[in-house]
């Protein structure tokens, strides 16, 4: 019988809200991984599908090992253009 083993991830998230109220969010460690929402919530769950098929898809894809960035922080900026 073959042992099935769960490896624990940890990805930083950007959570933003745009002007129509919907949260997005962003997984900037997995290619093309984001969604939106109109709750955090729904926000949360949707995260979680699209996490587990972006880790899927580079497993089957690109062979990928996932980096576990170390979350620093997030500063919002101003530049003037």
């Amino acid at each position: 019988m073959k042992k099935i083993t769960n490896k624990t991830y940890h990805f930083a998230v950007i959570i933003e809200k745009d002007e129509n109220g919907y949260f997005i969010g962003k997984v900037p460690s997995l290619k093309s991984c984001y969604t939106q929402a109109p709750t955090l919530t729904q926000l949360y769950q949707r995260l979680d599908e699209v996490v587990a098929l972006s880790m899927e898809t580079e497993k089957q894809i690109f062979k990928n090992n996932f980096a576990q960035n170390e979350f620093i922080g997030v500063q919002q900026l101003e530049f003037i253009a």
